[in-house]
């Protein structure tokens, strides 16, 4: 089961006037009982669609029969087209579970130019299956870059292009969808409900976790295993209760406004990308408090970004995220006499090791953060991670009082765009 500790935000470890007085820790906790009691109640009545997804059985079986389909036909790429909460969730998973021993993961979430002429020469259309993910089937990027995986399909399949592609959309109305059914594509809905970084169990992360041979069935279970934590009312048994309560006593209380979100797994480099997205869409929406989400990566970051951290202004907190059992993998015996210190060690113990030099600098300089740890980084674990950072944006919601769904900023630059394209500007 998921760990988290908040010991090292707290001002028992670096000074009252640096981390959290336990007093206002517990006043917040106050607040948060109720939050949580009206977060289960609102789920009850409808709200919190995202919340219901790991148990949809429907979506659950069409995706598992989409990954036997490709299995069958030997699928070699899949390319996925997606962007914003539609290619990072997937993004998080290929990074979890893509092996030599799974079909190569094509994830196109640009429209760089280079980028698309690289990848359009590497993929082996006629062993592809094609996956375009888009709720309205209007937005820019994702569209346009389908349109051309769509014609090489067709180049690659003629009629039977549709057999191999699956589209990702809005199960009642858009541009996407009628694609799809003008030319015999496979359908799977994401909840008209739910929104693109909140849709991580719905197909737009159940079917890569299938596709690249992971348990979907694990992957529903982490999240319904946490679900059952993160709606519990004592907030100190809550930890999306508690990560929500340090998150904003670090930023309202001891001005910290930049939430660090730092893996020390490489495998999780775009799990702090993807709830960067989170936080930035769901809480960006006042100009007074609210928090400003950084991604970083252990160890690469502590030697690009830890002198500033350590020694600059007081403005930023960090969330560690570790796995306890690791590959193993081991530095050899000979090595030259000044490195006998890690002679024949294992590299998960020099990661961990790294990790614990950051933190103990961290408390040290009086710099508060936290850390959250698995056992170890699957499908089940995966799906608990997940589950956390979207209750947690939930509450968080409730204690800023800013709505976490919609981000009506975005729309203005979408609109500018089209306009700018269809020569209206």
């Amino acid at each position: 089961m998921l760990q988290l500790d908040i010991s090292a935000a707290m001002g028992k470890a670096i000074t009252p006037n640096k981390g959290i007085p336990e007093q206002e820790f517990s006043a917040i906790l106050t607040s948060l009982r109720r939050y949580i009691d009206d977060f289960v109640k609102e789920r009850k009545k409808g709200e919190h669609e995202w919340a219901l997804d790991p148990s949809n059985e429907d979506t659950i079986a069409k995706v598992k029969e989409i990954a036997a389909f490709a299995s069958e036909q030997k699928i070699k790429n899949i390319v996925w087209v997606g962007i914003g909460g539609s290619g990072l969730g997937p993004k998080v998973i290929r990074e979890v579970f893509e092996s030599p021993d799974t079909p190569e993961f094509v994830l196109l979430d640009t429209i760089d130019p280079y980028m698309l002429k690289m990848y359009d020469e590497i993929v082996d259309w006629k062993s592809a299956l094609l996956v375009v993910v888009s709720k309205s089937g209007g937005t820019l990027e994702p569209m346009s870059v389908f349109f051309h995986c769509w014609q090489r399909l067709k180049e690659a399949h003629g009629a039977k292009a549709g057999d191999f592609a699956v589209g990702i959309t809005d199960p009642k109305a858009g541009n996407l969808r009628s694609f799809c059914l003008e030319n015999g594509i496979r359908m799977v809905a994401i909840p008209s409900g739910v929104g693109g970084r909140y849709s991580v169990f719905t197909p737009v992360g159940l079917l890569p976790v299938a596709l690249l041979g992971g348990d979907v069935d694990q992957f529903v279970q982490g999240a319904k295993d946490l679900d059952e934590s993160c709606s519990n009312n004592i907030p100190d048994e809550n930890p999306a209760a508690m990560l929500a309560a340090a998150q904003f006593l670090l930023d309202t209380k001891r001005d910290c406004k930049v939430r660090v979100i730092m893996p020390y797994s490489q495998r999780l480099e775009s799990l702090a990308r993807w709830n960067q997205q989170l936080i930035a869409e769901s809480l960006g929406k006042v100009e007074t408090n609210n928090p400003i989400p950084l991604a970083a990566i252990g160890t690469q970051d502590q030697h690009s970004l830890l002198q500033q951290w350590m020694a600059g202004p007081r403005k930023q907190w960090h969330i560690f995220i570790r796995e306890i059992e690791k590959e193993s993998f081991t530095v050899p015996t000979e090595v030259d006499g000044s490195f006998s210190y890690i002679a024949g060690k294992e590299f998960g113990d020099l990661l961990d090791a790294c990790y614990k030099g950051t933190a103990g600098a961290l408390t040290q300089a009086k710099r508060p953060h936290v850390t959250i740890a698995v056992e170890r980084l699957d499908a089940y674990h995966l799906g608990q991670l997940f589950f956390l950072f979207l209750t947690e944006v939930v509450l968080l919601g409730k204690l800023y009082r800013i709505d976490p769904y919609g981000q009506p900023a975005v729309e203005i630059g979408k609109k500018l765009t089209k306009g700018i394209l269809s020569g209206e500007e």
